[in-house]
């Protein structure tokens, strides 16, 4: 599915960059475009990135964001 129109860039392509190390939507944006157009698709392309991310990444992230 085409996720940044503007781009052309699908959900398998931000799957494929979280794979390869991508951990940010600033990095999404810089390496694929993402999000720098007209920024409709920076939702969905955060919530696919998150989903992709790996688990160890998201439990520490996790883990973070709770209070002390």
């Amino acid at each position: 599915m085409y996720v940044c129109l503007c781009k052309g860039v699908t959900d398998h392509q931000i799957r494929d960059a979280a794979e390869n190390g991508c951990q940010s939507m600033r990095q999404l944006g810089k390496d694929l475009g993402v999000g720098r157009q007209c920024g409709r698709c920076a939702c969905m392309a955060r919530e696919i990135l998150r989903e992709a991310q790996p688990q160890d990444y998201m439990n520490l992230a996790n883990l973070l964001a709770q209070p002390a």
